[in-house]
């Protein structure tokens, strides 16, 4: 009996094959798959730079910008010594002061701008609380809180005695009085002061935290 030719494997047939998706070469390639993971790390490394950078900064400028206690030492060098005060026929503005003072620190840049306007009329002093050799004069001007301004005239005699810090503009008033020999204008002010241990200037036993900030007009 003759095959029918319809039911027989043609060479095409029994040859092909099917290529899977994935390789086929006209397939599209699936879409990357991204993670936020690697992106927050480098924003926060990128933070981290950033916040070294602006601390770096500030320790510089920081370490390039002059301290309370620095002004008072390059005041303390440049005054008036205290001798030549008291015998060069010019009045005189004493302060007591300390490097730990806080109120002192405060002060330093208001006293180094008057200085500048009044040096070469006016005896600048700086005696510090903490050198021994000014005991005698911690005792004379009965201090007891710093900082501590005495107000001298051209004869080198107390006018008054201000303790505790003061506005700048008050004490270039008092010595606008004090270069014209006229009454100061502004005795009665209290300011905030750092205490100077007492029982180590005098036998006192009272307390020198006791003691407020005061003028003492002599």
């Amino acid at each position: 009996m003759a095959e029918n030719p319809s039911n027989s494997p043609t060479p095409e047939s029994s040859t092909a094959t099917t290529l899977p998706p994935e390789s086929s070469p006209h397939a599209i390639p699936p879409a990357p798959q991204f993670s936020n993971t690697g992106l927050v790390q480098k924003a926060r490394n990128l933070l981290i730079v950033l916040v070294a950078v602006v601390l770096g900064a500030a320790l510089f400028l920081g370490m390039q910008t002059p301290t309370g206690s620095a002004n008072l030492a390059s005041l303390a060098a440049a005054a008036t010594p205290y001798e030549v005060a008291l015998t060069n026929q010019k009045p005189t503005f004493l302060e007591f002061y300390a490097n730990w003072c806080t109120s002192c620190q405060a002060m330093a840049a208001d006293l180094a701008e008057l200085k500048a306007d009044y040096g070469d009329r006016v005896n600048f002093v700086m005696l510090n609380v903490d050198n021994s050799k000014w005991l005698p004069e911690l005792l004379e001007y009965r201090v007891d809180g710093i900082p501590h301004f005495v107000y001298l005239d051209a004869s080198g005699e107390a006018i008054a005695n201000v303790i505790g810090e003061q506005p700048q503009t008050m004490i270039a008033e008092n010595l606008d009085a004090l270069i014209a020999a006229a009454p100061l204008p502004h005795l009665q002010t209290r300011g905030r002061t750092s205490s100077v241990e007492a029982g180590a200037l005098t036998p006192q036993n009272d307390d020198p935290r006791s003691h407020g900030s005061q003028v003492i007009a002599n």
